[in-house]
């Protein structure tokens, strides 16, 4: 039987917060909430930068965030690290408590190779420069085998050049634990299949993927779409353009979007409420809504007044 309550610290959430919570439906915003509550700050979520303001907006919706733009990403990292001699790197493999000679053993081992002088240099960029924990540095490493591998066949193994580009890029994101690290390897592969799917759902047949349209199948995941959406929505962009359109169906899926509508239920549902051209939408009187508006007034004022009589 699963347990309600893991044990750990509690995180304090008010029953108004919860409600407004539950009335908004929106997945993203709740898990931006309890990152919030338990981080402190809108950092560390391995999210497109999309799909973390689509969640900070809803917040901001109801009450739950203040009206401000996420924060600035952070600043890009010097790609020019510094210089470091050979006695530098010495001394950094002779260094008593240091997990670095440690590491660089490890990686030796997993790459089948002594490690050179420039590998040592980028390894320890990493290690000492982007100030990546060992056990982050050797999941990127390992990452970075498994693609040669996949790529190219079995025993090939990655360049240290290739393993810095890669801790490069985990460390804009801001992705500096193991935990967080984790979490983006999940996603990554997550996408690495994600591209196949996609493409058969797209008649496309089985090819490499260039980088946006790596990027717009990551995104229309993060957003949550599934596959059924996805083959709605290039129906319509073949309609419409007679053949695929990345950046069209990305425009469709958008918009969907926007509305609040990610299930082919609910996009059908919203198709078949909106009304069709020349006609006007379906409502009350402007009379009938004058008055409703005046009762609504006319309650809250009295509501007002008998608060004010108990206090």
């Amino acid at each position: 039987m699963p347990e309600t309550l893991l044990p750990g610290s509690v995180l304090a959430l008010s029953d108004q917060a919860a409600d407004r919570l539950l009335r908004l439906d929106s997945g993203d915003a709740a898990l931006l909430y309890l990152h919030r509550l338990r981080r402190g700050a809108l950092q560390g979520l391995p999210w497109s930068p999309d799909r973390l303001q689509a969640a900070q907006k809803d917040l901001v919706s109801i009450g739950l965030a203040e009206q401000e733009p996420p924060p600035p990403p952070a600043p890009p990292i010097e790609e020019a690290p510094p210089e470091y001699s050979s006695e530098d790197l010495s001394a950094a493999l002779k260094q008593e408590g240091s997990p670095f000679p440690a590491l660089a053993d490890e990686v030796e081992r997993r790459l089948g190779k002594k490690l050179t002088a420039g590998d040592l240099k980028n390894l320890f960029t990493l290690y000492d420069h982007l100030a990546l924990p060992p056990e982050v540095i050797l999941m990127a490493v390992s990452w970075c085998v498994e693609e040669q591998e996949r790529k190219y066949g079995p025993g090939r193994r990655p360049f240290l050049s290739q393993i810095r580009r890669e801790c490069f890029q985990w460390a804009r994101q801001g992705i500096d634990t193991a935990e967080l690290a984790e979490a983006h390897l999940r996603r990554l592969d997550l996408l690495r299949s994600r591209g196949s799917q996609v493409l058969r759902l797209l008649d496309i047949p089985p090819r490499p993927l260039v980088a946006r349209e790596r990027e717009y199948i990551a995104a229309w995941t993060d957003l949550g779409f599934g596959d059924d959406v996805l083959r709605l929505a290039y129906e319509k962009t073949v309609m419409k353009k007679q053949s695929m359109d990345w950046s069209y169906m990305n425009g469709i899926l958008r918009g969907w979007h926007k509305k609040g509508l990610h299930t082919l239920q609910a996009i059908q549902a919203g198709d078949s409420a909106a009304p069709s051209r020349g006609q006007a939408p379906a409502g009350k009187p402007k009379a009938e809504d004058s008055q409703r508006a005046q009762e609504d007034m006319d309650r809250m004022r009295r509501l007002l007044a008998q608060m004010k009589e108990e206090g």
